[in-house]
């Protein structure tokens, strides 16, 4: 028995939960996957776990296996990553998670420089608004815009932070006059966010440390960030973006700022990876090129 292949398929089964799915991730079938959990059972003379129809569990014996195993693992994929670094190889297969506006303004553009720097390297980027359970989908990192992360399992590391601020189109400005004060985008219509935090509380921040919190009740609400610009530049209302979303449209001309001394707080972009993963070679790359990116 290779015990470093069963190790490694232990911690997937109960990361995934799921015999079935970490035989999906492994390659191989359900059913040799539980012989060789089964042969392991029995060279340590125990039960690792306890299955029913319905679910699956750790014993204590299990626990400590998986803990034990996991430190195990993750010692011997640092020193291979060590060992890949230094001859400067990045290859395998890397699997990163986005929101949808920020994988397409900001992965998009520089995927096509990433990819040709590291041609031995395969690649899966997911889209996603809401957030996903990277455990669950197996994903090395996470890229999310919060203005904290709860504590967790998982490792985050601030890799930029992003500016979010209020616009319109200069048409809809014209028809129904531009707000003074922020009390005033009380009386226009507000495109909101549906996944944002200030869906419908305001809290801007203004000269001299000035803070002013609004209520608000969005008559439009929408689930992406590139639907509701096209919205504004639509002359449909009032709403936030972030920089990444607006900066194109605001240098054309399409949209313009409103209260432009007013913010709402600068979210921080996060670059989430599981503790299990750390910094590997392929995330670093990925990072690197993302920094660079975030710079431009």
């Amino acid at each position: 028995m290779d015990k470093l292949s069963v190790m490694q398929a232990f911690r997937r089964i109960v990361e995934r939960g799921s015999f079935a799915r970490a035989a999906a991730d492994l390659g191989v079938s359900p059913a040799l996957l539980s012989r060789e959990i089964k042969l392991l059972e029995e060279s340590l003379g125990t039960t690792l776990l306890t299955r029913t129809t319905r679910a699956m569990s750790l014993t204590d014996a299990g626990r400590l296996f998986y803990d034990q195993a996991g430190g195990i693992l993750d010692a011997v994929t640092r020193v291979e990553t060590r060992i890949r670094d230094g001859a400067g190889a990045v290859r395998g297969h890397l699997k990163v998670n986005a929101s949808s506006s920020f994988g397409q303004m900001v992965l998009a553009p520089m995927l096509p420089g990433f990819l040709d720097a590291y041609p031995d390297l395969r690649l899966s980027l997911s889209l996603d608004d809401r957030v996903v359970d990277m455990v669950e989908g197996g994903f090395d990192v996470s890229v999310r815009i919060r203005p904290t992360l709860p504590d967790s399992a998982l490792v985050a590391r601030r890799i930029g932070t992003m500016r979010q601020r209020i616009f319109a189109a200069p048409a809809y400005l014209r028809s129904v006059g531009r707000p003074e004060v922020p009390q005033d985008i009380g009386q226009h219509r507000v495109v909101g966010f549906l996944l944002a935090d200030h869906l419908t509380t305001w809290t801007l921040h203004g000269p001299a440390g000035a803070t002013v919190v609004l209520d608000l009740d969005p008559p439009v609400r929408v689930g992406n960030s590139l639907v509701l610009r096209d919205l504004l530049i639509a002359g449909q209302g009032i709403g936030t973006l972030p920089d990444f979303v607006s900066n194109e449209a605001e240098a054309r001309g399409a949209l313009v700022r409103v209260l432009p001394e007013w913010e709402l707080p600068a979210p921080e972009i996060f670059a989430v990876t599981a503790s299990r993963l750390g910094m590997d070679a392929r995330v670093t790359a990925f990072l690197d090129h993302l920094r660079a990116a975030l710079r431009t």
